[in-house]
């Protein structure tokens, strides 16, 4: 049978944990980074920018160019791990489903040259947009608060985000993200 103390203690293990793991969840994150004053960041619902970038092949490309498509948007770097492993389940998985409406389009955070070297050596299918020097951030403007790559958005045939995710993927996990919003190959 429970006494008071015995329930006290109970109840003090349990805040413990509950403020050990809020602890936990807090300081796994990376910091919040500052929004600058007039910038709108994208979330789920949103209708998407019509970020014009250029593109690593020498074009100029607009998000508009993809209109109509389900568009996959990867924010990576040549130096992030992470980043440069997904690539080709990336790569993989935009042209297995291309006829399901899916485009992968990657928006390198690093320095043009960078990226031609790693391009040459590391070629993908999917094109390859060139964000660094913005500001702001092309990848703030699309909801990356904390500065996390790999960090992707999922655009709708529509332009609205549907879905945002930071972190690398497995092949599990980007097929549960993108399954939802597939239409069947015909």
């Amino acid at each position: 049978m429970f006494n008071r103390t015995n329930l006290l203690i109970v109840l003090v293990a349990i805040a413990g944990a509950a403020l050990g793991l809020l602890a936990g969840s807090r300081l796994g994150l990376p910091p919040q980074r500052e929004v600058p004053a007039g910038v709108a960041v994208l979330k789920p619902g949103d209708m998407r920018s019509d970020l014009a970038l250029p593109g690593a092949d020498g074009s100029d490309h607009h998000l508009s160019d993809w209109n109509g498509k389900l568009v996959l948007l990867n924010f990576w770097a040549t130096w992030c791990g992470p980043c440069r492993e997904e690539m080709p389940l990336l790569d993989h998985t935009g042209t297995k489903l291309a006829g399901t409406g899916l485009t992968v389009v990657g928006v390198a955070l690093d320095d043009a040259a960078a990226v031609h070297d790693f391009l040459r050596d590391n070629p993908v299918r999917y094109p390859i947009l060139i964000g660094d020097g913005l500001d702001p951030d092309p990848s703030l403007l699309f909801g990356d608060t904390r500065s996390v790559l790999p960090y992707s958005v999922l655009i709708g045939r529509d332009g609205r985000i549907l879905a945002q995710r930071a972190g690398s993927f497995t092949s599990g996990t980007l097929a549960d993200w993108l399954q939802p919003h597939l239409e069947p190959s015909g």
